[in-house]
């Protein structure tokens, strides 16, 4: 990068930081525009995944720190839109909830549109002591039912932040898996499992 492509960049967020609201619209119009431009659909992956919704939007235009108040508000809607089993039962299959863990597929261009979708957990977190290779944006779910109990106040909260974290943090930069369809309900019962289940290897 040469010096005034560097000195750009670092200029460019400063400068968003003292533009007037109606100059930094027009900016991010533009920026929009031009991603847009440049984005090509393919398959499954549209256009329309470039657009946010109303939550998206706050955390984006406050640096992730909408005021507490929005933050409040925009929980509880988020939780309101939580739809949990009909049957009351939280909690499925570890061993399916560890294969779903270790899975990464799914919603790219070149995946059918017909196929499940992976939970990629190991993509954000560490979960079984068995896997050397995991990502730390996420906390370490490791033991984490045999630190936490998995009592019924326990599988509803972990089958939440699996359909939707945003309910516990508005920011949370964990997938809305179930709010967007991403993963159905089997599929996240069989997560809660994994997390929840003594027999599971999380717990050992």
């Amino acid at each position: 990068m040469t010096k005034k492509l560097l000195l750009a960049a670092i200029a460019t967020p400063l400068l968003m930081n003292a533009l007037p609201a109606a100059a930094e619209a027009d900016y991010r119009a533009k920026a929009i525009a031009v991603i847009k431009k440049d984005f090509q659909p393919r398959g499954q992956a549209s256009i329309d995944r470039l657009a946010e919704d109303g939550l998206q939007a706050a955390c984006n235009r406050s640096g992730n720190n909408p005021p507490d108040y929005i933050s409040r508000r925009l929980e509880a809607d988020q939780q309101a839109g939580v739809k949990f089993p009909a049957d009351g039962n939280l909690m499925g299959d570890w061993k399916s909830g560890e294969v779903l863990a270790q899975s990464g597929r799914g919603f790219t261009w070149s995946d059918d549109p017909g196929l499940p979708v992976g939970g990629n957990c190991y993509n954000c977190h560490q979960i079984s002591p068995k896997e050397t290779s995991f990502g730390t944006i996420g906390p370490s779910l490791y033991q984490f039912g045999k630190l936490r109990g998995n009592s019924p106040e326990m599988q509803k909260y972990a089958y939440t932040k699996i359909f939707n974290s945003k309910v516990f943090n508005v920011c949370s930069e964990m997938p809305r898996f179930g709010h967007i369809g991403a993963l159905g309900e089997k599929q996240i019962k069989d997560l809660v499992a994994l997390l929840l289940d003594p027999e599971s290897p999380v717990n050992k």
